[in-house]
């Protein structure tokens, strides 16, 4: 693990982290790898997340290893009343609550905003919810496939291709897991200005939404509408990435300036002139797919390696296509050091990548392996119960 001098920005704020699966653990490992102390509080069974994936040992996948290094894990049941008032312990402790499990269920365990803000008043509680509170959807569970349904993404494959699809990615999750790192840095600000604890709910559809119609909202955007809805350049079946004599060429011709001189490069200097299709930025884009058709046309005619080297020297912006298995092997990827191993007291030695965000002066960094299952729990309730012996009986946060 790395030992920097410095500490990360959020050094002395400690997290209760009761999230599971992607979401929520991808936010909260965000925060952990910028310096809090998060306390990952489990079930006895554990974060499914565990499960998913190849492993050495049970419970201790590359998914749950990859989202939840710098955590602690304690491991209660909050099904019984032990395991309720140890909660209740550690909240008094904490900065921070933050769950995604359903605000019903949430009720249901006695960990409601009420009740923890009776032992903690400056607590800022965090809800991660599929859909916000006023709307039909309001307690209905969800998962990262549903939200891409629903929020429109898998429907733009529909209109391209006629089948929606699923990004194979985790998209919605990892997105609206850094709004809610976002909000809880925020909150954190404002309880540092004001002292006062707040109650935020970060909706994972409400965010997509907004998310898939900043770039589709188009014609839309206006009332009454201009036009339909979508982004033509990002919907065209020919943006790419383009066939080559060897492979698959990325590239982005996209400036008055780039086609400009890309047309230069391929012999037809006076494209932008002579063809109105091409000859502005709003032409261009209502034109996409005859643009898309006619850099297909050339980048097939070459080898990926020599486009790549013609289309650098004229400063066009460009790329070969990766994959998973070339990832990791990436000239810069390799350069900047992004993935190093490291050694797991249990899970031996991993593939790890660092926070990818540098900062000057409070350094990110990876202080802890990802916890075995209720790895922590003595040493985290020890701290708590110190901590609250030490509190004068009026202090309601520490």
């Amino acid at each position: 693990m790395d030992t920097p001098d410095r500490v990360g920005p959020l050094h002395g704020v400690r997290i209760f982290d009761l999230t599971t699966i992607v979401m929520g653990p991808s936010a909260t490992q965000i925060l952990g790898d910028l310096g809090a102390d998060v306390i990952k509080v489990e079930a006895p069974e554990g974060d499914a997340l565990r499960r998913i994936g190849p492993q050495r040992h049970e419970a201790m996948g590359p998914l749950y290893l990859q989202a939840n290094r710098n955590k602690r894990s304690v491991s209660l049941d909050l099904k019984t009343a032990e395991g309720r008032n140890a909660a209740l312990l550690l909240a008094a402790d904490c900065d921070v609550f933050v769950s995604n499990i359903r605000p019903n269920a949430i009720q249901r365990l006695g960990l409601h905003e009420e009740a923890l803000r009776s032992v903690n008043p400056a607590l800022i509680h965090v809800c991660a919810v599929g859909y916000g509170e006023g709307g039909p959807g309001s307690g209905l569970p969800v998962y990262d496939d549903l939200m891409q349904a629903a929020s429109g993404i898998a429907g733009l494959f529909q209109a391209l291709d006629g089948s929606p699809r699923y990004v194979p990615a985790n998209i919605c999750d990892r997105i609206v897991g850094l709004y809610l790192a976002l909000s809880i840095i925020a909150a954190l600000h404002h309880r540092q200005r004001t002292g006062e604890g707040q109650s935020i709910e970060v909706p994972m559809f409400e965010t997509m939404v907004q998310f898939v119609m900043g770039d589709h909202s188009g014609g839309e955007a206006f009332v009454p509408a201009l036009g339909p809805a979508g982004y033509a350049r990002l919907m065209s079946r020919h943006r790419g990435p383009y066939r080559t004599s060897d492979g698959w060429l990325a590239v982005v011709i996209y400036t008055d300036a780039h086609w400009r001189t890309f047309s230069a490069l391929v012999g037809m200097p006076t494209l932008l002139d002579t063809d109105p299709r091409f000859a502005t930025l709003q032409a261009r884009t209502v034109n996409a797919e005859a643009c898309g058709q006619l850099l297909a046309g050339f980048f097939c005619t070459r080898s990926t390696e020599d486009w790549i080297t013609m289309l650098r020297e004229i400063d066009l912006p460009c790329g070969k296509v990766n994959t998973l298995d070339s990832l990791p092997d990436d000239p810069h990827v390799r350069a900047v050091a992004l993935f190093s191993p490291v050694q797991h007291p249990s899970e031996g030695t991993l593939r790890q990548s660092r926070f990818p965000v540098r900062f000057s002066g409070s350094p990110a960094s990876v202080r802890r392996h990802a916890p075995r299952l209720g790895e922590h729990t003595e040493e985290v309730l020890a701290e708590a119960r110190s901590r609250s012996l030490a509190k004068p009986p009026t202090e309601g946060n520490r």
